[in-house]
């Protein structure tokens, strides 16, 4: 009976090493088959990649389109991620939709605006308003009794003012509240005249460009006042004093809260500090530069070529110094500025040209409307256009 209920079983013998190395053998070719597929997703996703980072478009779909019915006299600047407009009548703050935040009415002849942050102050040149807003309204006006030269805004709404009246300069820091901070006084007679100023994110410290030529040749000073513990040490809180001769400097500008960079018509000069900012570095200009602009990152400037192509050279540094790119463009131009992606935007009546820092032409187009300002989205392909009468949301392609 144990015979017959074994019955159709048997006993098979196995290699058991042999089995062993069928099962590595099959485990080494799924680990080559899934490096192989991996190796052919990388592959295909860095060709696609270098392929979108230098393709040229040349067209562009609109993905929403937004009339508008503002004055040619509008300008528009990024703020916070929305849009601030202005114009001799008013500011107005609205969304990427164009959805208005906020707006203020004013009469001035001559708007200029600066911004910091969640911070933005317009000013009337050669006026006595000024209105400081943030992302939720305005904040505090100040009424100056004298006229406006220059205005800088910090990132808590603290504004610096440049005013002059009968030979002698004024400068005079006030918070949103519209309370004076601090105030001193410039004889042009004895110190020159004072070009520019520059005023550091968190407002402790503040720039003078001032020139005088009471020696018969122009020399710039570049002071540096210093309104925190450090500065309260010094004589008038000035911290440091940089003299060029035989060079203008008729702009500076705080590009992050400890680094301050200043265009001279034969130097750019950019100081770091925290709190009392030493010169780090020069370049020398052997040509006349017919455009600057900047960034917190970087900085550029535009040189004719010479001859009577219309070419222009660009050049792009970085805050170290180094030339990121030299560029030439055929084209004249009105504009010419970094995106917020740092990608350099040149604009000429319904022209728009735009580089990449690897001197890629990203896209290139004529319009058949006037377009006055170009912000890049969140997406390498997606841009905003503010044109004549239309704000269009688009996907180059």
């Amino acid at each position: 009976m144990a015979d017959k209920n074994k019955q159709g079983f048997h006993t098979v013998e196995s290699n058991v090493e042999e089995m062993e190395e069928k099962i590595r053998r099959h485990r080494k070719k799924i680990v080559i088959r899934g490096f192989v597929l991996f190796l052919i997703i990388a592959v295909s996703i860095g060709a696609a990649g270098i392929y979108f980072q230098y393709k040229e478009y040349t067209d562009f779909e609109v993905i929403t389109e937004i009339l508008r019915s503002d004055s040619e006299a509008t300008q528009y600047e990024t703020f916070a991620g929305n849009i601030l407009r202005y114009n001799n009548d008013g500011a107005f703050y609205a969304d990427m939709s164009d959805n208005l935040i906020w707006n203020q009415a004013y009469e001035m002849q001559n708007p200029m605006v600066d911004i910091c942050e969640n911070y933005a102050a317009v000013a009337d040149r050669q006026g006595t308003q000024i209105y400081i807003m943030n992302t939720i309204g305005v904040q505090g006006q100040i009424e100056t009794n004298k006229p406006i030269q220059a205005i800088c805004v910090g990132n808590q709404g603290i504004v610096a003012i440049l005013t002059q009246e009968e030979g002698t300069s004024y400068l005079e820091l006030y918070n949103k509240s519209g309370d004076s901070v601090a105030s001193g006084e410039i004889h042009m007679e004895n110190s020159g005249y004072p070009l520019d100023i520059a005023l550091s994110n968190d407002a402790n410290k503040l720039a003078v460009s001032i020139l005088d030529i009471s020696k018969g040749e122009a020399r710039t000073t570049v002071a540096f006042y210093n309104f925190g513990s450090v500065g309260q040490n010094e004589i008038d809180n000035i911290v440091g004093s940089y003299t060029y001769e035989d060079m203008v400097i008729p702009e500076i500008d705080f590009i992050t809260n400890d680094i301050l960079i200043a265009f001279g018509d034969s130097q750019v000069v950019l100081f770091e500090g925290t709190q009392k900012p030493e010169e780090l570095w020069k370049l020398p200009l052997e040509k006349e530069v017919k455009s600057i602009f900047y960034d917190e990152s970087y900085f550029g400037l535009v040189y004719d070529k010479g001859d009577t192509s219309n070419t222009h050279i660009m050049e792009i540094y970085d805050t170290k110094g180094k030339l990121r790119l030299e560029q030439s463009f055929k084209m004249s131009y009105q504009q010419i500025e970094f995106l917020e992606n740092h990608q350099v935007c040149i604009l000429d009546d319904t022209r728009c040209v735009i580089y990449t820092l690897r001197g890629v032409k990203k896209f290139a187009y004529t319009f058949d409307m006037p377009v006055y300002k170009v912000l890049s989205g969140k997406t390498d392909w997606k841009y905003t256009f503010i044109l004549d009468g239309a704000m269009d949301e688009v996907k180059l392609k």
